[in-house]
């Protein structure tokens, strides 16, 4: 990803190559992963009637697609890897919305993407789930770092310097300054619309709970996915660069960034859904933003290797 971030200077020693993981170890990781989805799902389940029912479920599928779309084609597609253009307004919209899924600003978001990039499944990569030692333990050290606890260690240095380009737009640089805004925000809106819709107070602790702390948790979970998941289990078409994978179950979760291995073959592509029946809800929206006039100059890979095609 030259055209987003610096290149690594010729002078620096080379980076160690990535150890892939053994097949029953990425399987044991994806379970690990699916587990508290099926939990959750479970709660869903267990709670209809009595804490759950339509209200809550359009709450947390209302909050949950809209924010999702904002990390998928806004901060991700849109601002890291500048796969269409779009106006002023909308890109502010992407940026709140990208907000209130609470995975950090956008500009943070961005720069550790593309440092991520740069330096996918390298000793310098900020979350990958390799180089972490060997066996079982390794294997969960690994997990845990892609997963979640990259996020708790300092910023590596000059990651500033993968966002100049964003830094210089004014959207930008303002919905990154008002994020603690758009988090209240985003459990503001069900909140309110739970109390507006039963009438009682209850209703909206509901929302709050069901489409505000509940999605926040499902999103989380399911972009983190690609993080860990996408480095150790599914397929690569494209096993050249990296250990990322094309994953069925997150690339319908995660509205197409499941297809992990396409996306780091083609990183400026809005379509990561290569094939007819990779779903890509992602591109779709994309593209009807393009019939809207709300997106142009959509990139797409000029050609596709067989492996693709």
């Amino acid at each position: 990803m030259t055209d987003l971030a610096p290149a690594p200077s010729p002078d620096a020693p080379p980076e160690p190559a990535p150890e892939p993981y053994s097949r029953a170890a990425r399987v044991a990781t994806l379970t690990a992963v699916l587990l508290p989805l099926v939990g959750f799902a479970a709660a869903v389940v267990s709670m209809w009637g009595w804490g759950f029912g339509w209200v809550e479920f359009g709450l947390l599928a209302g909050m949950a697609v809209p924010t999702g779309l904002g990390i998928t084609v806004g901060f991700h597609r849109y601002f890291t890897h500048k796969s269409f253009e779009t106006n002023a307004v909308v890109r502010f919209v992407l940026a709140a919305l990208g907000s209130m899924a609470v995975q950090g600003s956008v500009l943070k978001w961005v720069a550790y993407h593309r440092r991520h990039h740069q330096h996918s499944d390298m000793a310098d990569d900020p979350h990958s789930p390799h180089h972490r030692g060997r066996g079982l333990w390794g294997v969960v050290r690994g997990f845990w770092h892609a997963h979640i606890g990259w996020a708790f260690g300092p910023d590596p240095a000059g990651l500033d310097r993968y966002v100049t380009d964003l830094r210089k737009l004014a959207s930008v640089r303002a919905a990154d300054v008002l994020f603690p805004l758009w988090i209240v925000v985003g459990l503001a809106i069900p909140a309110a619309l739970g109390g507006v819709l039963t009438g009682t107070w209850g209703g909206a602790l509901l929302g709050l709970l069901w489409g505000g702390l509940a999605r926040v948790f499902l999103v989380h979970h399911v972009t983190w996915s690609v993080n860990s998941v996408c480095h150790l289990w599914g397929s690569r078409p494209y096993p050249e660069k990296d250990h990322s994978r094309n994953n069925l179950l997150f690339g319908i979760l995660a509205m197409g960034e499941g297809w992990h291995n396409n996306h780091h073959a083609f990183p400026t592509s809005a379509r990561h859904g290569l094939r007819w029946w990779q779903v890509d809800a992602s591109y779709y929206v994309i593209r009807l933003m393009a019939w809207a006039g709300l997106a142009w100059k959509v990139r797409l890979p000029a050609a596709r290797p067989a492996a693709a095609a």
